[in-house]
This record gives structure tokens, C-alpha cells and sequence, in this order.
């Protein structure tokens, strides 16, 4: 019989979390309790804000349901290893899709782990291999994750840094926001040495140390971490503006295309269009356009109209066509 109240809440809790129903008996068997104390239990577990459903009869029972908001969750050993595995695979390389929520919730998962279950996470991610697609470089998860957590703690964070030219440099910031732009992860962050904003790419970090120190969080010089990101990267070499249009409504093509192309805006005479500037290859532009599994239309620049065609053709190639 569990006679600690809170360790039986949470082996309650832990049945529950079970997509099943669980007749009121076997849950008091499970428990070492009476029917009674279950019920009192539920009462308990509903005043924390867990929405238990109860169904009368003979075959009824207790069953968790989905509620208004989102309460803690009780793991066991083989689930906490799941979801940590498959948060580190995916934050170690900048997948669609997988931004820095992803990145925040490996970084508190991880902060509870205890040393037996990180050292699986680990031993597992070491001998296993993902295949991904794309050239974004691979990044350690626990770069990431001391990022995420001082970018959430408001910590000043220590890291070295290389350059594009391989220089190599020490760096003390106040991180804003972890930006993935579907292929790289970057770092929006103040720089206290040169008194000014920078941003960094994530792969070419190194010994990221969280200090301690507390900051009051700065403005930024634009309304979001994305943007800033987009006009810094226009700023480099290389960087070019295109312009597209969909026959598709910009909130279909907003979901087809990472957020760091720029919002889709919507055309009077339906449709929308897509302005924006990246450093990307033309090449990569074309395929990522193409992607989308929507119809559209290339207006400028001309490189790309030629990188467009020029993809067709291959296509039609590789198809066997003229």
C-alpha cells in the first residue's frame, strides 16, 4: 500500500497519462488503496488542474482528457530517454519545423534528468547516425541547450566564436533569441565588447558557458529577432532581392515556406506575392520554391528566373522528356 500521498498522486497521474480507461477497482488495486481513497485522489488531481473525465456503469472508469491548458506531465525512464533522443536529433540540425520551442523544452527535460537516464540519452544519440537532408551544418544539442537556457533565464552568455575567415575570438553577449532559418540555427545577441547587436552562427560556436549574470533584456533595433536576422544578413555580400507570386492564398504559402523567407502578402486580384532578400545560392532558392508543391511565378531577379528554368530542364531531363 503507497501511504505517501504525493508519490501516489504521481503513480495516479502516471496511470492516467495512458490513453485508456481505468475502471475505479483496478486503479485501487494498482495503488495498494481503496475504491474511496481513488476517488479522493481524482478530486486531488482535478483541483491541480488535470481534467480526469469519470464514466458511470459497469464498465466505467477514470480517463485523462484534454483540458485548457497544458499540465505537467509524469514520465517514466523509457519515455523521458524517447523524447530527449528525438529532441537532440532534431535540434542538432536545424530542421524545418523544429525551432526554438523544440530547444527550450530539451533544455528543461535535460535540466531534470537524473545522471543514470542522461548518460542513456547519450550512449544511445552517440552510436546512432540520422540522415538528414539539406547542408546545414550539425551542431553539439548541448550548444543549444545552454543557449536556450540563457536566452530563457536572461543570462549573459561566454562563448568562442569563428569567423568566416577562420579567426577565432571570445565573446560575451546578452542572448535575445535563437533563430533557425530551416537550415542553420543563429543566435540574435548584444555583444557587451563591441556595444552592439551581432548575430552568430550556431555551428561555428564553441565552450558556450553560461556566466550567472543577470541582464535587463535591451531593445532590439527591429521588432523581432527574425527580422533582425533577415536585415543582417542582406547587409552581407552576396545577398540578393526576389520577388515571387502564388495563385494560392498567403496563408497556404506562409505554411509551405520557413518564416525567414519573408510573410507572404495577399494580391488584389487574389493570390499573393513574396518579396524578400537572402545570401542563399540561386540554386537552393529554386529547389526550396519548388518544394512548396504550389504553382508560381519567379519575377526577379533574372538569375533566378534562369536558375528556375534551368531546374525545369533537368527535370524534364531526369524524366526522360525533350
Amino acid at each position: 500500500m503507497t501511504t505517501d500521498t504525493p508519490a501516489r498522486l504521481l503513480t495516479l497521474l502516471s496511470l492516467l497519462q495512458t490513453p485508456r480507461e481505468w475502471p475505479g477497482g483496478e486503479l485501487a488495486g494498482r495503488l495498494g488503496v481503496s475504491r474511496r481513497t481513488v476517488r479522493r485522489d481524482i478530486d486531488r488531481l482535478r483541483e491541480l488542474g488535470y481534467p480526469v473525465q469519470a464514466t458511470r456503469g459497469s464498465d466505467g472508469g477514470y480517463r485523462l482528457v484534454a483540458g485548457k491548458a497544458m499540465p505537467p506531465l509524469v514520465l517514466d525512464d523509457e519515455e523521458a530517454v524517447a523524447i530527449a533522443v528525438g529532441l537532440r536529433a532534431g535540434a542538432g540540425h536545424a530542421v524545418e519545423g523544429v525551432d526554438e520551442a523544440s530547444v527550450r523544452a530539451l533544455a528543461k527535460l535535460e535540466q531534470v534528468l537524473p545522471a543514470r537516464l542522461r548518460h542513456r540519452v547519450s550512449t544511445l544519440q552517440a552510436a546512432t547516425t540520422p540522415l538528414v537532408s539539406g547542408d546545414g551544418a550539425s551542431i553539439a544539442p548541448e550548444t543549444l541547450t545552454v543557449m536556450a537556457s540563457t536566452v530563457a533565464g536572461q543570462e549573459r552568455l561566454r562563448f568562442s566564436y569563428r569567423a568566416g575567415d577562420g579567426t577565432e575570438t571570445r565573446r560575451l553577449t546578452e542572448p535575445h533569441r535563437l533563430v533557425s532559418t530551416g537550415r542553420r540555427w543563429y543566435l540574435v545577441a548584444y555583444d557587451l565588447d563591441r556595444a552592439d547587436w551581432r548575430t552568430f552562427r550556431v555551428d561555428r560556436v564553441s565552450e558556450p558557458f553560461a556566466t550567472g549574470a543577470r541582464f535587463a533584456p535591451r531593445e532590439l533595433p527591429t521588432g523581432s529577432a527574425a527580422e533582425y536576422l533577415r536585415q543582417s544578413m542582406h547587409r552581407q555580400q552576396g545577398t540578393y532581392e526576389f520577388t515571387v507570386t502564388f495563385a494560392e492564398s498567403a496563408d497556404v504559402v506562409a505554411g509551405r515556406l520557413p518564416a525567414w523567407l519573408g510573410a507572404p502578402e495577399p494580391l488584389d486580384g487574389g493570390g499573393c506575392r513574396v518579396r524578400a532578400s537572402t545570401g542563399d545560392r540561386v540554386e537552393w532558392l529554386a529547389v526550396r520554391l519548388l518544394m512548396t508543391g504550389l504553382e508560381f511565378v519567379v519575377r526577379e531577379p533574372a538569375e533566378l528566373v534562369d536558375g528556375v528554368r534551368e531546374l525545369g530542364a533537368r527535370l524534364s531531363r531526369a524524366a526522360g522528356g525533350a
